[in-house]
This record gives C-alpha cells, structure tokens and sequence, in this order.
C-alpha cells in the first residue's frame, strides 16, 4: 500500500510536519512512515588535516579528532532513532491505524525520491534543522525535492492548522483542469471549500472555462468560490488568500502557460518563502 511519507529532522518545525502527516494519514486512510536521514556532515578529521602533519601537527591530535567525529555520528544516530519514537508515538496516539519508521544515512531528497513506488504523498517542513527558528528562511533541500519527486509534496510552514479551506489558481489551460482533476482525484482536499482563482492572461474566455471548473468541481461535491483578478501575479493570488482566509494552496507546474514562470524556479520558492499557510505541489 502506497504511504505517507514524512521528512522529520528534529527541528523546532518537527512539531507541524508530525501533525500534517497525521492529518494526511487520516484523511487518506494510507499507511504513515515517518523518515530520518542522518547525512555526512564536513569532519575535520585526519583528512582534512594530513597535509599539516610535516608543519609539526602531532597525529595523536588527529586521531583524537577522528574519534570525535566517531562519537558524534553515534550521538546523532541515537538521536534519530529517539525522534523518530516520539513522533510515532505521536502519531499512534491520535489514532493513525499504521505508522512505520525510517533512518537512513545519506541525502534525504535521495532517501525520499529511492521511496517513489510505495509513497503516496511526500510531507516536508519549509525549513529544516539548519535553519531552526528561522522559517522565513527555505530549507536547502526543498526545490531540488520538487523538480525530482513525482508525487505530490505537501510542504508544511512553521504551524500546522487543519485547513478547512484551499485556493487553486487557474488559468484555464489544460494542465489547469489536469490539476484539479487530481485534486479530485487525490482525495486530501474533500469536504473542504475550494477557491478557485484565475488571474488575467491572453486565455480566450477564460472567464467561460474558470465557470466550467466550477461546476466541474462542485459535480464532485466541492463547495467552491470563483474569482477573477488582474495584476502581478504572485501578490494577486497573496492578497487573495488573506483577504478570504485560505488554509492551503495547491500549485502545478503547468509546462505551457503564463503562470510557467510562476510555479517553476525562482518564482515557485518566491511563493513558499512568502505562503504562511501549507502547500501542496502537485506534479
């Protein structure tokens, strides 16, 4: 069965991943695995220093630091295995019916991606450990996990709130109504209120397709709001979601459309370091 795949770190945003995770688990009644990489950090062991040696540095100080670096890495491997207890236990406790846990060593985008064939979602926080307390600051691995996994990523901010409602932008394409087809689809967003949210391009009537996705939408039994907004495109949608509350919002990288720009690259971290709510990336 596919599962829910869930980066945790130990960072102070641990807490919010753990609890999207949960939420995620329960609403798609998959499987919950909870994975920790514990990846190669830069030692100053003997390597790093056996040039010096012949400058009259003495080998017993490397060895000693070699053994430190030894001790180090056992340190952070009790560690994992002592966060990734807590968070199961968190999980079994709020009734998520599977839990699994994971350590690797290594790259967690490499962990995350090697786990492609059993993942049904990815759920990743926005800021890791090297970046604790700091989350208006992306995690490093974040948009190299995006241009390779081809599940959806929710990727979670610095507090979780069950979101009761979430925000689409559409821009009448195809790749657009592919989109929601897989919100449909998925099932994750379910009972929630769907905005719908076309911001002004060349589209010929756009106005007629973004009602269409509407009914579309609420054939499934979506409760939906439309709007349709000009100007920039990242602060449209942003004023949008405050203005109306938004609990979650849902990109696409749409490979032919003006919003391309938008939801691929620069402008795709621009939003996630800026977005205070989660986001789901759909691929």
């Amino acid at each position: 069965m596919k599962k829910i795949i869930t980066c945790v770190d130990g960072s102070a945003i641990t807490a919010a991943v753990t609890d999207a995770a949960i939420w995620a688990s329960k609403k798609l009644d998959k499987p919950l695995c909870f994975l920790h990489t514990l990846e190669k950090e830069q030692q100053h062991g003997a390597d790093d220093f056996s040039g010096a040696i012949g400058l009259g540095a003495r080998s017993a100080l490397l060895k000693e630091m070699t053994k430190l670096d030894e001790q180090r890495g056992k340190v952070a491997l009790q560690l994992g295995k002592e966060l990734l207890t807590t968070v199961a236990n968190k999980a079994e406790s709020s009734g998520v019916k599977t839990v699994e846990v994971m350590h690797r060593h290594g790259d967690i985008v490499d962990a995350t991606v090697e786990l492609h064939d059993k993942t049904r979602l990815i759920v990743i926080g926005r800021s890791g450990e090297d970046h604790d307390g700091n989350f208006n600051v992306l995690g490093s691995h974040i948009e190299t996990l995006l241009r390779k996994a081809i599940q959806p990523v929710l990727i979670v901010p610095a507090e979780f709130k069950q979101p009761t409602s979430f925000m689409v932008a559409y821009d009448g394409r195809t790749t657009a109504d592919k989109a929601l087809q897989k919100v449909i689809d998925g099932g994750l967003l379910h009972g929630l209120h769907c905005h719908l949210v076309s911001v002004k391009n060349n589209e010929s009537n756009l106005k007629d397709k973004l009602d269409a996705a509407k009914n579309c939408m609420e054939k499934e039994g979506f409760e939906v709001s439309v709007s349709f907004v000009e100007g920039d495109i990242h602060q449209s949608l942003m004023e949008y979601k405050t203005a109306n509350n938004v609990g979650l919002m849902v990109m696409g990288a749409f490979a032919h459309s003006k919003l391309r720009q938008f939801f691929v690259g620069s402008n795709t971290i621009k939003m996630l370091e800026h977005c205070d709510v989660p986001l789901i990336v759909l691929r």
